[in-house]
């Protein structure tokens, strides 16, 4: 398997028979038991609604710095500004020390239970800028889109496991999420760059799933697996990286991988080259109790049980950096 990342196309899928359906599985299972990822094609995005995304996410970063502060988070699970610096994911690793070189801006649902506690915990509210008055409509927009995606690849995953379809999906209709627009400012903007010090740290995300739309660059995305150690996974225009975080791994006992990877630091051979990404952080309820599967879908791994929102939070404690 190894560098043989498959591309899922999302529309196949759902007119597929049960021998194709059958194969396709073999393959993301083959995939996410080594790595932790696959590509998503068919996903049903509209390119101008993705453009329109990443145009006016990096819109804001381009305001002054004192305008952006008025839109920054206050604590480690929040929507808003976070500047260039602001987290160091490799904290997580245990090796902090570099923080990473990215901008970014976080949107999240609007979901809300009525327990005001609850909901301040992990449903924090958005924080549009004023000065870019069409970002929030766009976002609101993208992250629509994203959340259908998100319901339909973990439709796929279930049946992938031998499990009913909606066995994550009824677990995950007030989940919890971040849409980052993450700004990768070029070489030139930073300056000097630290030894060690990237774009983002090597780290694995904390939820179920991840969905990424990512610019291609000499300085860009990076994945691990033990055969290979680390490598570029492939570009495919138009499609979205899906990788699996810590929630998946815990849920499926150790069966499949959390994807680890990195972004790689400004390089010199393209001293200009600026990148947005756009990625998804996609969670579950937050007061689902998530008990390891056993097998034969779950890996047999013996960990232990969990509740998701208490998890997330413990985990993104860790990576926000002090200055």
């Amino acid at each position: 398997m190894s560098r043989a990342i498959p591309l899922l196309d999302l529309s196949e899928w759902r007119t597929a028979d049960a021998a194709r359906r059958s194969a396709i599985s073999a393959e993301l299972d083959a995939s996410l038991r080594e790595t932790g990822l696959f590509l998503l094609g068919g996903h049903g995005v509209p390119p101008e609604v993705t453009a329109r995304m990443r145009a006016e996410g990096r819109s804001f970063f381009g305001l002054p710095a004192e305008t952006k502060q008025r839109y920054a988070v206050a604590r480690p699970y929040d929507n808003g500004w976070r500047g260039l610096g602001a987290l160091d994911v490799g904290a997580v690793e245990g090796m902090s020390g570099a923080s990473d070189l990215h901008e970014a801006f976080h949107v999240g649902p609007s979901h809300r239970t009525g327990d005001a506690a609850f909901d301040a915990a992990y449903y924090p509210a958005n924080k549009w800028p004023g000065e870019l008055p069409a970002l929030e409509g766009t976002a609101l927009e993208y992250t629509g889109h994203m959340t259908r995606v998100a319901l339909g690849v973990l439709e796929i995953l279930a049946a992938t496991l031998g499990l009913p379809e909606d066995y994550f999906t009824a677990r995950s209709q007030r989940a919890t999420w971040t849409q980052n627009v993450n700004w990768y400012p070029s070489l030139h903007t930073v300056g000097d760059v630290r030894e060690g010090q990237m774009r983002v740290g090597p780290h694995t995300d904390f939820g179920t799933i991840s969905l990424l739309d990512r610019q291609q660059g000499v300085g860009g995305l990076e994945v691990w697996n033990e055969r290979e150690g680390w490598f570029a996974p492939p570009f495919v225009e138009g499609t979205l990286v899906v990788n699996l975080g810590d929630l998946m791994h815990l849920w499926t006992d150790g069966r499949w991988c959390s994807l680890r990877h990195r972004v790689l630091a400004p390089s010199a051979q393209a001293p200009d080259e600026e990148l947005v990404s756009l990625v998804c952080f996609f969670e579950a309820d937050p007061d689902t109790e998530v008990v390891p599967l056993a097998a034969p879908a779950g890996g047999g791994a013996g960990m232990e049980t969990v509740v998701a929102g208490e998890y997330i939070l413990d985990k993104v404690g860790v990576t926000v950096t002090v200055d």
